[in-house]
């Protein structure tokens, strides 16, 4: 029971973040803010998180939630390829209209700068898990090249997402992300088919 307690009370401090994030801007949101708003303490808040800044890094695990969302929805009938360039479309669509380039910017910045942990890069978050399976799925059933790994296509695959976001950032917005991911991961994707 006190686990469940503990996963309760960093998710209120992390769903609290994000919406004053989203609301206020990083800049314009305190700590003493994302606890009045999660209804938790001082001590709480900082035995979880050493700071605001650490809790950009759990933008990672949002993206992780839409993940485990499109998993129950996604048409099983998918070929690989499809579901690869189906979780891209879905996922960019949401970061695209519903998170701060603002916030996407300033994780994208600590991840680099970050020592330790680097939650974009954590194998174990369901985003690699879940790529893997659809990897390896793919090929077992023949629709993904044999030559390359499973790991070395995930990683590939991760770097590309990477990459998108990384450029959509320093262009400051000036394309859309969306449209031009579904006009290019096509392309990447393509490498991965057997010839």
């Amino acid at each position: 029971m006190p686990r469940k307690n503990t996963r309760n009370t960093r998710g209120r401090i992390i769903q609290a973040a994000w919406k004053l994030f989203y609301e206020n801007g990083y800049d314009g949101t305190t700590i003493e803010d994302i606890i009045f708003e999660s209804q938790t303490s001082r001590g709480s808040f900082y035995h979880y998180f050493e700071g605001k800044d650490a809790l950009l890094g759990t933008l990672a695990y949002v993206f992780d939630e839409k993940y485990e969302a499109l998993e129950k929805t996604m048409d099983p009938h998918l070929s690989a390829p499809e579901k690869l360039m189906y979780l891209n479309h879905e996922l960019f669509d949401m970061i695209e209209n519903s998170i701060s380039r603002e916030l996407l910017t300033r994780l994208l910045s600590t991840q680099l700068t970050a020592s330790g942990t680097r939650q974009l890069l954590d194998k174990n978050r369901f985003y690699y898990k879940f790529l893997r399976k659809i990897i390896r799925e793919g090929r077992a059933g023949g629709e993904l090249r044999a030559d390359f790994s499973e790991n070395e296509m995930t990683r590939a695959y991760a770097c590309w997402e990477r990459a998108l976001l990384y450029d959509w950032c320093l262009a400051e917005g000036e394309y859309s992300l969306v449209a031009y991911t579904d006009k290019m991961t096509p392309l990447f994707i393509h490498g991965f088919v057997p010839a």
